[in-house]
């Protein structure tokens, strides 16, 4: 990633937001799903997994944009409970992959939830998320024993932020 991109906190709610979010989604379900999914199936997820929660006072949501404003990634971060941040929605559009935006930021959120008081931050994945996963180990994070039930982690990393 060169340093004419650029990672800044937007509303969740913002159109750029929400619309990187449903390609988020569309390409992860389409992906465990082995099929395209439609929008009512993405409109679904969201339900069943909201992100409104990725705002101050205790998350945070970032995009990844080039130097002319496109869009190339996301993330999110929230404080689930004192010193402890969860790292949800990493996302790098699929023309934009392999060039560093994804440990980018993945730092970026490292440093918004430091912000927010995390000393730990916390994440699961699933098995055919691969390229994730490679990401994750390569950013310092640690498989560790499941925190939760989510019906679709299969894979629970863990990172020190102290």
């Amino acid at each position: 990633m060169n340093d004419s991109w650029t990672i800044t906190e937007t509303p969740i709610d913002h159109p750029d937001s929400r619309l990187i979010i449903r390609e988020y989604i569309a390409e992860i379900a389409a992906r465990y799903w082995g099929r395209p999914v439609t929008e009512a199936e993405v409109d679904m997820a969201l339900t069943e997994d909201p992100i409104d929660d990725l705002v101050a006072p205790t998350g945070t949501f970032l995009i990844a944009r080039m130097s002319d404003a496109t869009m190339t990634g996301c993330v999110g971060t929230r404080v689930e409970q004192p010193g402890l941040g969860v790292l949800k929605r990493m996302y790098v559009r699929p023309g934009h992959r392999g060039n560093g935006a994804g440990a980018l930021l993945v730092a970026a959120a490292e440093d918004a939830a430091r912000a927010l008081g995390a000393t730990v931050m916390r994440l699961d994945t699933r098995d055919d998320l691969v390229e994730a996963r490679a990401l994750y180990a390569r950013t310092g994070y640690t498989e560790v024993e499941p925190f939760n039930n989510d019906k679709y982690a299969e894979h629970w990393f863990s990172k020190n932020l102290t």
